[in-house]
């Protein structure tokens, strides 16, 4: 009873409680954010992930300009439910090129983080021109418009040094080849060596079939490389962490 009573100072003088409050708030805050001050690196760096290519980092844009990320997240839970049906929890490394990321909160559909290779980029098409012919109760708008609209690589170069600027560790010999590599990618007769020197394991395909490059093929890039850069059979935590 005598702590209680003495709580109830607190309840009924709003200054104690405001003051008892900013306390509280502040040693959390010092323990929660201190320690970070002294670490190189929040984030365990794993073999396998690299920046977007160009085509695939156009198509993530157009992923968030489309509002995808408000049905879809992007980071599978520890828990054996999600891990059963999404594969291995999701990393803090596989999204540490993300500006911003789409770790989400939401769910109408499903999880994303590792949906690339799963589907055919056929898949992906019939899936986006007219999502209930593959999925007869999804409730997913129509997206066919993306395959009638062409795309260029006018801003590529931009777009990757911007993604520089905050982090991402584009090469010169990278920026210097955006236009060239954005095109490669949707042509798999094109020359494409170099586009694979510069990422690993980018998928290379007409993914949608069309003469040129569309806004379907950025955005298919893009699905089709999540999720597939780690390589989970060999992966072992830092136990140090």
């Amino acid at each position: 009873m005598a702590f209680i009573d003495k709580h109830a100072i607190l309840e009924k003088s709003p200054t104690l409680l405001l003051v008892a409050s900013l306390l509280v708030v502040t040693v959390g805050g010092i323990v929660e954010i201190a320690p970070l001050f002294w670490l190189e690196n929040t984030i365990e760096e794993v073999e396998g992930v690299r920046p977007y290519s160009p085509l695939e980092l156009t198509g993530r844009d157009i992923y968030v300009r489309e509002g995808c990320y408000n049905c879809h997240s992007q980071m599978i839970r520890p828990m054996r439910d999600e891990v059963e049906r999404y594969g291995h929890y999701s990393l803090a490394a596989e999204s540490m090129y993300d500006h911003p990321f789409q770790w989400g909160s939401k769910r109408t559909g499903p999880d994303l983080a590792r949906v690339g290779g799963r589907y055919s980029d056929a898949w992906h098409v019939d899936h986006l021109v007219d999502p209930q012919s593959v999925v007869p109760e999804s409730i997913m708008p129509k997206y066919a418009f993306l395959m009638q609209t062409p795309i260029e690589s006018t801003h590529t170069q931009a777009l990757m040094e911007t993604h520089r600027f905050v982090g991402v560790p584009y090469t010169d010999e990278q920026i210097d080849a955006a236009r060239a590599d954005f095109r490669a990618q949707a042509d798999p007769d094109g020359d494409f060596d170099g586009l694979l020197e510069r990422y690993p394991g980018a998928a290379v395909a007409n993914f949608d079939s069309q003469p040129g490059v569309t806004e379907m093929d950025a955005l298919i890039a893009y699905l089709q490389v999540l999720g597939t850069m780690v390589d989970f059979s060999t992966f072992t935590p830092d136990a140090s962490r």
